[in-house]
């Protein structure tokens, strides 16, 4: 996510203001710290959306995901799952001609399954989601990136979870990912200008 020496803490960015240091990289990056990443995010289709996105960033750059998210509200029916849900092999194929999102097969299905589950499960998916969140919102502040876990017991129990109810592409990486753009974990760095002052 940065190229910036994963051992540096917060980074000055072009305002003067110390950020994590992915985000002086790019500046959609830049922003996307600034006014989303750790901000709290409640409701089925914003969470869902956020989930269908960090499974497609697997193995890409999430400045490819964010870059592309706009095409990909439109090709997923703002990502309401109950329209998603509804989905046939036609939409798929369609979908896997869109240049405007990331055309995985394996991904775009996932997707729609993932829809389905969210259909059946019977619970809030907001609920759910938000349960596995630590209280309060995670570990001391990390000083310096090399400090920040990729998963964690949340994450893993979270991935379980899911995977029990049919979600697919939601392993602990991909769910602790969630929880630190949804804000269910504050990531940001000790030094960020970002990070909740406890």
């Amino acid at each position: 996510m940065s190229l910036v020496p994963m051992s540096l803490g917060a980074a000055t960015g072009p305002d003067g203001r110390p950020r994590c240091p992915w985000a002086v990289t790019a500046p959609d990056y830049c922003d996307y710290h600034d006014t989303e990443w750790g901000v709290p995010v409640h409701g089925e289709a914003a969470l869902f959306e956020r989930l269908s996105l960090e499974a497609f960033q697997s193995g890409l750059s999430w400045l490819t995901i964010l870059r592309k998210r706009n095409a990909f509200r439109r090709a997923f029916a703002g990502f309401h799952p109950a329209a998603v849900a509804a989905f046939t092999d036609d939409d798929v194929a369609r979908l896997l001609t869109d240049p405007g999102i990331v055309r995985n097969r394996a991904k775009i299905e996932a997707t729609v399954r993932n829809a389905r589950a969210v259909t059946e499960l019977g619970t809030d998916l907001d609920a759910l989601l938000w349960s596995y969140a630590p209280i309060p919102r995670g570990r001391p502040a990390p000083h310096t990136v090399t400090d920040v876990l990729t998963r964690t017991p949340e994450s893993e129990a979270m991935a379980h979870a899911l995977r029990r109810r049919g979600f697919t592409f939601v392993g602990p990486i991909t769910c602790h990912a969630l929880m630190q753009a949804t804000g269910m974990v504050d990531d940001h760095l000790a030094g960020c200008f970002r990070r909740a002052h406890e």
